[in-house]
């Protein structure tokens, strides 16, 4: 018998991460493994992704037929993307010891058709956890947003919210580095992150907690204003910086976390300059584009390579001694205890 975590309560508003209790969003069950059958996969979590998408996918009474994947309806394992060892194998392809890449979820052990694993590219003197971060989901998502949604031509100036996130610190560090724009304006949520977002390739970082925000915003995106805007996080951000998108520019609509547990700030008082300045607005799933995944991986590996994209302070990793603490680890991402991506480590 293994362990796995399963939603209990769809939630609403803020989830409710203690186990055990009556409302409680998660709960534990043990589960049988079945015998492997051809061309399958044994493996043990090592790694587990998380990500604020992950808060959509269990919101109760979503439509369905809207979602760009199924819901996690109550008795499900919490679906994730996560790194795992290859403990048995019935595939030619892979070997007991491997590491692969799945979505295997918040699963101690589990069993997965073999076409289901993508086993790691060599990438020495970096963590498998990376695969989860800059060469996993957020950075196919930070390079597909840059490249195909903005178009970010070299020269042109970017504002990217959720800077010093998961998929914000790879946008910063690509679109300054390698699309070679001639300014990034990163926005996150301390004084700390904004530091290291500079060290890392912003030019201009703001605490968008500061009451000078909204001042500094503008000048930071003189004299020309920006061409384009990477937004992350939606709500209040997302209204104060169509004020400074320069005419026929555009917005890379990727999240809004400011309201995956808060649904009123899900507002939009400026619709007008989106009207008045002909921006355009284009929403993006990163799995539109996952028959490019070796495109995107070939490119963020070279700038790791070549020292321009740092995963140095870029992860946050988070160790469980218990495999039930990996709800806790999870609601850190809505309280902003994170600076770039957040992982479980499960297993050794």
């Amino acid at each position: 018998m293994v362990k796995e975590i399963v939603l209990a309560n769809a939630p609403t508003g803020f989830p409710v991460i203690e186990l055990g209790k009556a409302d409680s969003t998660f709960e534990i069950k043990e589960v049988e493994l079945l015998e492997l059958q051809d061309n399958q996969l044994l493996l043990q979590t090592i790694f587990v992704s998380n990500d604020p998408a992950q808060r959509g996918w269990i919101q109760k009474d979503q439509n369905s037929d809207r979602a760009y994947l199924p819901p996690i309806l109550p008795g499900d394992r919490m679906r994730a993307a996560s790194i795992a060892k290859v403990l048995k194998s019935t595939s030619s392809s892979f070997k007991e010891g491997t590491l692969v890449q799945c979505y295997g979820g918040w699963a101690e052990q589990l069993v997965v058709n073999a076409k289901d694993a993508f086993p790691l590219p060599d990438l020495p003197g970096v963590s498998p956890s990376v695969f989860l971060g800059a060469v996993g989901v957020p950075g196919l998502t930070a390079y597909f947003g840059l490249k195909d949604v903005c178009k970010l031509q070299e020269g042109q100036v970017i504002i990217i919210s959720g800077a010093a996130g998961a998929t914000g610190n790879v946008a910063v560090q690509l679109a300054k580095h390698v699309l070679k724009a001639s300014k990034v304006i990163a926005i996150a949520g301390s004084d700390e992150k904004c530091q290291w977002l500079r060290e890392i390739g912003a030019d201009v970082a703001l605490n968008y907690k500061s009451s000078s925000f909204p001042n500094a915003l503008v000048e930071a995106a003189k004299p020309s204003y920006a061409d384009c805007y990477f937004d992350n996080v939606g709500g209040p951000i997302l209204n104060a910086c169509l004020s400074v998108i320069k005419r026929n520019g555009c917005v890379a609509a990727c999240g809004a976390i400011s309201a995956y547990n808060d649904p009123s700030q899900m507002i939009l008082s400026n619709w007008a300059e989106i009207i008045i300045n002909r921006i355009t607005v284009k929403g993006f799933i990163v799995m539109d584009y996952y028959h490019r995944r070796a495109e995107a991986v070939e490119v963020i590996s070279s700038a790791i390579k070549e020292g321009k994209l740092s995963v140095v302070g870029g992860e946050t990793i988070v160790r469980c001694t218990e495999f039930k603490e990996i709800p806790k680890v999870w609601i850190r991402l809505f309280r902003g205890e994170n600076t770039g991506k957040l992982v479980t480590q499960v297993a050794d």
